[in-house]
């Protein structure tokens, strides 16, 4: 009886693939071409991605725009790409759009925190206050720009760490771009006792800044009694360098600096404490004890 009703099973299948086979044979192709769409469309997205930034690049448009178009191009002909593999799957690609819009109404109101950091995004495009490759200080945080991307920035720390900043709190911060312009001015406070003569401070100080050939001498130097302060008189020391011998010049005129006051036998002031012990205080604390 099993066997029986099991041949009418088969039967019953057999005719049905029989007279449906034309749609399965639609469905199936259309299967596979959603397949191949899929694909194609991923393709072609990352070729245009990696193609954009070519033509860019040799165009001599910076990487931060490039980078930033290219990411929005890339995930745009991924959109156009899921919504074609659905129209062919038989997917109502109307209703899914409206379906879509909806859901986005419903997710932007939801993430209104990425929205705006997309929003910066664009007007850090736009505007540039940085770029690829610069280094920047941005509220606590320092270091080279790697990359603008649609909600975020990365920067590379100079001890090699990463950060990802919101674009959002960028725009909303300061922005200390430290390499934009080619040139720097470099800015020391040296502090010296009070008997230190000024005049003879001040020559000390030039003769070490004139033996410096990465300073501009141009664009003058300042040496100047800057201000008396409780237990020092320091002297505040301007001078002009390139962007890249900023630190290194900074770094060799503090330590020639420290060299040649040695050299001429003038004080540098350091913290300290005086302490006075009267006798009668102490007589008066040893009945007190006893």
């Amino acid at each position: 009886m099993k066997e029986i009703n099991l041949s009418n099973e088969i039967d019953k299948a057999a005719n049905w693939f029989t007279n449906n086979q034309d749609l399965l044979i639609q469905y199936a192709v259309n299967i596979v071409s959603a397949i191949l769409i899929l694909i194609v469309g991923l393709v072609v997205a990352k070729l245009v991605n990696k193609a954009v930034k070519r033509v860019m690049s040799l165009r001599g448009i910076d990487a931060t725009i490039s980078d930033f178009l290219s990411a929005i191009i890339r995930y745009a002909i991924i959109a156009f790409t899921i919504i074609a593999v659905l129209g062919k799957l038989g997917v109502q690609t109307a209703s899914v759009i409206a379906v879509i819009g909806a859901a986005g109404l419903a997710v932007g109101l939801a993430l209104q925190g990425s929205l705006s950091n997309f929003a910066a995004g664009v007007l850090l495009v736009v505007f540039r206050p940085l770029r690829t490759g610069e280094y920047v200080n941005i509220g606590a945080v320092e270091g080279t720009v790697v990359q603008v991307q649609i909600f975020s920035t990365t920067l590379r720390t100079a001890d090699d760490r990463i950060i990802v900043i919101p674009n959002g709190k960028i725009i909303a911060d300061n922005i200390i771009n430290t390499s934009r312009e080619p040139n720097r001015r470099t800015q020391i406070m040296v502090g010296v006792a009070y008997n230190a003569d000024i005049d003879e401070v001040k020559k000390v100080l030039g003769d070490v800044i004139k033996e410096d050939k990465r300073i501009q001498h141009e664009k003058g130097v300042t040496i100047r009694l800057h201000e008396m302060a409780p237990s020092s008189l320091n002297f505040i020391v301007r001078v002009w360098t390139t962007n890249g011998d900023a630190w290194n010049v900074y770094w060799d005129l503090m330590e020639n600096f420290k060299r040649a006051l040695d050299k001429h036998n003038i004080n540098i002031p350091f913290p300290q404490m005086d302490v006075y012990l009267h006798q009668q205080n102490m007589a008066l604390q040893a009945k007190i004890d006893e």
